[in-house]
Parts: structure tokens; sequence; C-alpha cells
């Protein structure tokens, strides 16, 4: 990412500050289960630049997807009334297990905040590939919800989807190890059968993923297409701040991104930013 697009602040934001400011000139805040919604957030930035994001990324609680779907929820919920006290002006669910378990249910309880979710890219894939065979890869819990069975359901008779449970594998993103020897290993071990029986394409669906995509590729093959969700994600959430009338008025100023993490490491924090920039 251009590092002209955003400014990255390490300061503590002056949160009361923020709150005597005009709602439209508030943060929009981007929630993960851990650093793998960043993400999202790079393609949010992408699409408006001009806006301030705050990332909370839920570290010390994650995997999402091995918690109940429960669970789930009830952290959800809690994360996004405290993103309430601190005044943001819109929520993005960065994380296609929060989503599958509590967006929904967010709209209804906070129907004058914009919330967005993520869910896994099966359209564009299977769209684009007519007839021919779909990987999704997925956190368990994504793949137990009914909401991706409806997904599924919606384009199984576009081509062959095939759901894989990836425990283990976000794993590698929040120890700083995309790229390394250990998730090739891993991946290898994971999708043997998909490099002896050829997918055409892999749907990503855990933020995580996108940061261990060269590693996929390289496991399974460049003539595999890859999607993930993040820049649908992102049109979207611009299109409610819009409707909502929040979008900032000054388009020529420059954004700012500040982190947060259940899990302040300065090793977690560090990787927050690295991630953000990298491309």
């Amino acid at each position: 990412m251009n590092d002209t697009l955003t400014q990255i602040v390490r300061e503590e934001v002056d949160l009361e500050g923020v709150k005597k400011r005009p709602l439209k000139e508030h943060p929009i805040a981007v929630f993960d289960s851990g650093v793998g919604g960043i993400s999202v957030l790079r393609e949010m930035v992408k699409e408006m630049p001009w806006e301030d994001f705050l990332f909370y990324g839920d570290s010390k609680n994650a995997p999402y997807g091995t918690k109940t779907r429960d669970e789930v929820r009830e952290i959800t919920f809690r994360h996004v009334e405290e993103f309430r006290r601190e005044g943001v002006k819109a929520v993005a669910i960065a994380c296609n297990t929060a989503t599958s378990a509590a967006v929904r249910a967010l709209r209804i309880e906070y129907p004058d905040l914009p919330i967005v979710g993520i869910e896994p890219a099966v359209k564009p894939a299977c769209t684009e590939n007519p007839g021919k065979r779909v990987l999704v890869m997925a956190t368990p819990m994504t793949i137990r919800e009914e909401k991706f069975h409806k997904l599924m359901d919606r384009y199984r008779d576009m081509a062959e989807i095939i759901p894989l449970p990836c425990a283990g594998l976000m794993e590698f993103v929040e120890k700083g190890k995309a790229g390394s020897k250990e998730v090739r290993e891993f991946l290898k071990q994971l999708l043997w059968e998909y490099m002896e029986h050829p997918v055409d394409a892999v749907v990503l669906g855990c933020t995580h993923y996108p940061f261990v995509q060269k590693d996929i590729q390289a496991v399974l093959g460049s003539q595999v297409k890859i999607y993930d969700g993040a820049k649908g994600t992102a049109r979207e959430l611009h299109r409610r701040i819009k409707a909502a009338g929040l979008e900032r008025e000054n388009k020529n100023r420059i954004g700012h991104v500040v982190f947060q993490n259940s899990a302040p490491t300065k090793t977690k924090m560090a990787l927050c930013e690295k991630l953000l920039v990298q491309e």
C-alpha cells in the first residue's frame, strides 16, 4: 500500500476529543478476532483514504473459528458496544466467523449504526468458473454455520463447491509466520488432496488467509484463481456510510489508522503496522 494513503497513529487517541467533533468526523471501527481483518482494512483505506479508522484485533480470544456460535456472538456484541461508547460512526465486522454469528442481530440491536460484515466470495468464484471445482477454505465454525450453507445452496448448481475447514491456519498469520517454511508444510498437508485432484478456484473464507495467499498459490499452482471478499466489503461500507449521510466532507485529507489489540505486545502491534502496508 502506498504510504501516502494513510497515517498510522501510535499515540493514545483522545476519545473525548473525538466525541466533540461532528459525527461525520468520527472514526470507523474495524473489528476482527486477530490481525486478519487488516486484509479488509487495507481495502477500506484504499476505498476511503480520507476517513479515519480504528482497528481492533481480539488476539487474546483468537481463534473464533473453534468457539461456539453463542460465545462468538457474545464477544462481538461486547466489542460493538464498546465501539459505540468510543464514538465511532460505523462498524465493519472484518471476520467471517463473527459475521456469521452476529451481524444480523447487531443490525437489529443498533438500527442507526451502519454495520457491515464479510462473507466468503462464493458468488464471483462460481459465476466466473461455471461447471468447475471451487474450494472454499474457512474456519470450522464458518463452515458449520447455516448462513454459509445457504450461501452454498444459492450457487451449487453453477459449480462444484468444496468446503474445507482449516483449523490452525490463521495462527500462522497471528504469529507473523506468513511465507514461512512452516506454513508451506502445513498447507501441503492440508491441501494434498487438491494437489492430486486440482481445483480451479479457491475462496479465502477467513480474513487471515489473504496474508498466506502466496503460500496457497505456491502449493496449488499459478493456474488456480483465488478470491476473497475484502474489496466488496469495502465498497459496501462506503455505500452504507454515504447512505447514512456520514461521509467526511473533506476528501483531500489523509486519514489515519489507530490499532488496538486485546493482547497488545510490541511484537503484535508491530505486526499490525507491517500487515497494513504489506503488498
